[in-house]
């Protein structure tokens, strides 16, 4: 009777505990929900001083600060206040250290949609600045940049005799940009040369190909070189994969891809990753928010030897493809170490038609790892040589040849790693 009795008691204390458990998830994840879409709706209404207490952000100094400028700066009455408060936000978020996160003016908004919707011809390469130069910080496949082998980490310091120093962003890419079909001269700094480089480039409006593919008969090896990730691209690679099944082998090439269309990555990884493993986690501020996504497919995976070309322009769902496959040890990965980008950014338009460009979430490997900042290691790294330039000649490919021609001799992917290491120091 005693025991019965014990266990009615543990019954019911455990109904009331999960019934507690479950109503305090409830609350917290709807409170949560309500607390910031008020915030939300206050900053969409310029209603900010409404939300923000001095337990938020105690501003008593700023504005002590911008009184006393007001007051008794000689030239106050030629400071344009617009600049101030641009200015103080720009290092607000400047601050956050986040290269990602961005203030743009009114201004930089405009010439930022311009830009995003590449309707204009150049040399194809994404440019940032630094205190004095321009400096290329990514290069796009089969573009004019590419063709004439400027390099990643180039630096511009003329365009057309034209000096681009002390420029900012957009005004340096219109000395830059210009019809397709005319050259631009460019005077470039590379840091392992001594001479400074001159390059003329020919402009061109190009179509990047989502995919392009080719088979090497000689060692049966299907390649296909993913250009972009967008919206037909994992049916197209799919397709290539399909038609590509009895070659046995795969070099897969991200290299200068850069794009970050997540659906796209996943849905290739479904190819080449057993079903319901996880690929990717996406973690947001609110962990209620994460998603993790995993391989759903509904033909028969890939599973036969893989190498991947990457480099420093590979970043974002290159990066998340070529990782996954590197955790689950379906592919060694060739070249260079990657761009280092594994976040997700949001554009938030304010109340003047200027922009915040937030990160709002960042992107975890299966094995709960992020390398924002930290970039993806190759397992073997293989350098570019001096004549490669002058030959066009792409040692990288012709070495993934071989790295797979050995992982399929081994049949082991960190055995293999470390055969090919040990011949290549013997010869």
């Amino acid at each position: 009777m005693t025991e019965s009795k014990n266990k009615n008691n543990f019954s019911h204390y455990f109904v009331i505990f999960l019934t507690s458990f479950l109503l305090w998830i409830f609350f917290s994840f709807t409170i949560g929900k309500n607390i910031d879409s008020e915030v939300l709706k206050s900053i969409e209404k310029g209603n900010s001083e409404s939300i923000l207490s001095d337990k938020d952000l105690d501003l008593t100094k700023f504005w002590e600060v911008y009184n006393l400028i007001k007051l008794n700066n000689y030239d106050s009455s030629s400071v344009n206040k617009e600049k101030l408060v641009d200015s103080a936000i720009k290092w607000l978020v400047e601050w956050l250290w986040d290269k990602h996160s961005e203030y743009f003016s009114i201004e930089d908004t405009k010439k930022f949609n311009e830009v995003l919707s590449w309707d204009f011809e150049w040399i194809w390469a994404v440019v940032e600045t630094n205190e004095i130069w321009v400096i290329i910080d990514r290069l796009i496949k089969w573009s004019p940049a590419k063709k004439y082998w400027l390099e990643t980490w180039d630096i511009i310091i003329k365009a057309n005799d034209t000096k681009l120093e002390w420029l900012d962003l957009y005004d340096a890419v219109d000395k830059i940009k210009w019809p397709a079909g005319t050259s631009v001269k460019l005077e470039v700094i590379r840091k392992w040369e001594t001479n400074i480089l001159t390059f003329d480039v020919v402009r061109e409006k190009i179509k990047i190909p989502s995919v392009d593919s080719q088979t090497f008969d000689d060692w049966k090896i299907a390649y296909i070189s993913i250009n972009m990730f967008w919206d037909d691209t994992s049916r197209e690679f799919e397709n290539i994969l399909k038609e590509n099944m009895d070659t046995k082998w795969l070099i897969i090439d991200l290299r200068d891809n850069w794009w970050w269309y997540l659906q796209s990555a996943t849905s290739i990884l479904s190819n080449l990753v057993e079903d319901w493993k996880t690929l990717v986690v996406t973690k947001y501020k609110d962990l209620f928010s994460n998603i993790s996504y995993p391989s759903i497919n509904d033909w028969n995976i890939y599973k036969w030897k893989i190498v991947v070309l990457i480099n420093e322009n590979s970043a974002s769902a290159s990066e998340i493809t070529a990782w996954a496959l590197k955790d689950y040890k379906k592919a060694i990965l060739v070249w260079k170490k990657s761009y280092g980008k594994w976040s997700v950014q949001k554009p938030f338009d304010l109340v003047d038609d200027s922009m915040l460009k937030l990160t709002i979430a960042k992107w975890f490997t299966p094995h709960d790892v992020n390398i924002d900042k930290e970039w993806i290691m190759p397992d073997i790294e293989v350098w570019f040589e001096k004549e490669d330039f002058e030959n066009s000649y792409d040692r990288q490919l012709e070495k993934a040849k071989e790295v797979l021609n050995t992982f399929i001799e081994n049949n082991a992917y960190q055995l293999s790693i470390d055969k090919y290491k040990s011949n290549t120091a013997k010869k």
